[in-house]
């Protein structure tokens, strides 16, 4: 009697097929895990300004501004291709969002912008309620350092200029009329406040691109700061970006005359401000509705400002071609200023 081997050819091949299935899932794991260069942005939430504000007075309840949320980076594939799936999901490339910035400077940039808006906000409110807010300049904001700025190694988005060659500007004008009275090439000292610590740096005055008149290179937003009696303060904390502008505004009128505007009813919005009381257009006005809806908004403030978009394609017509989709019994009301808000309020809620 002899002994036979048994067949090894199927257990082998079996034991093959399972390692190249595991690897082909590692594979479709690891592919759909991998990071693209778009960044998602989808309906965020409605939040009570009254919880950012700081004031002696009683403080507005019916008042919200309305967030877009954004991946913190770049989505993954899965995630990419997920967001087809879902209504006001918007597929943002990371060029168009981030431009030049990496994406700690991006948030930089979007807090200051908020700041800005606050400001804004707190400065326009208190001059329509008959206060005399003060206004105190305090350099101007780097936004961009420009490619030929020989400060291009050295300024960082949100340094804080303050003068140059020992000379302290008191306004914005003031300080591009000193950088266009030097010659180009000429060496320039200037004074750079950044995590609350002066510096110093040493740089060349170039042609500024746009103007061809001498500068240091760079785009830049004024710094200020507004006192009020009573004192009036916003934090919006981790929000950042200047959409909220028409919101804060409101807000901080009722706290500074404290009327009720609102009688109760919930209102949301939003819209930049400028220290003139002009409503200003934002991005991803439709999410904004979504989440206003879902958070039981009775009203909806939307910009009419077409400065940068065509009439149709303005926020307002946005709004309201999004609140028609998603059939809301809430209101979008069109706002130029802060008095067509204010207007609205007076005549419906009396």
């Amino acid at each position: 009697m002899s002994d036979h081997p048994k067949p090894q050819g199927k257990k082998t091949n079996k034991k093959r097929n399972w390692l190249l299935a595991i690897l082909a899932v590692l594979l479709v794991a690891i592919g759909l895990s991998w990071p693209t260069d778009y960044y998602i942005e989808m309906p965020g939430e409605a939040v009570p300004i009254n919880l950012f504000m700081k004031s002696k007075n009683k403080k507005p309840n019916n008042f919200y501004l309305v967030t877009v949320s954004e991946t913190t980076r770049p989505a993954s594939v899965l995630r990419y291709l997920l967001s087809y799936t879902q209504k006001f999901y918007t597929r943002v490339p990371k060029e168009q969002l981030l431009g030049d910035a990496t994406s700690s400077q991006y948030q930089e940039l979007q807090n200051w912008y908020m700041e800005t808006s606050q400001q804004n906000a707190i400065y326009y409110a208190a001059k329509k309620a008959g206060l005399k807010p003060k206004l105190n300049y305090e350099g101007v904001y780097v936004m961009q350092v420009q490619k030929n700025s020989s400060f291009k190694s050295k300024l960082q988005i949100g340094d804080t200029v303050l003068g140059a060659n020992g000379k302290r500007f008191h306004s914005t004008e003031e300080m591009i009329a000193y950088f266009q009275k030097m010659q180009i090439g000429s060496n320039v000292v200037i004074n750079v406040l950044r995590n609350g610590r002066e510096r110093k740096f040493t740089g060349k005055i170039v042609k500024v691109a746009g103007t061809n008149k001498p500068g240091i290179g760079i785009q830049l937003i004024e710094h200020v700061k507004i006192t009020t009696k009573p004192k009036l303060s916003i934090n919006a904390g981790a929000i950042g970006g200047p959409s909220a502008g028409l919101m804060f505004t409101l807000a901080s009128y009722e706290t500074f005359t404290q009327q009720n505007l609102a009688k109760g009813h919930k209102i949301a919005g939003t819209g930049t401000i400028s220290v003139k009381g002009q409503v200003g257009a934002i991005g991803g006005v439709d999410k904004k509705v979504v989440a206003a809806d879902k958070a039981g908004a009775e009203v909806f403030f939307a910009p009419t400002d077409t400065t940068v978009l065509k009439k149709s394609e303005s926020n307002y017509a946005v709004a309201c071609k999004t609140a028609k989709e998603i059939k809301t019994k809430m209101k979008i009301v069109p706002v130029g200023t802060f008095e067509d808000a204010l207007n609205y309020l007076n005549k419906h809620y009396r």
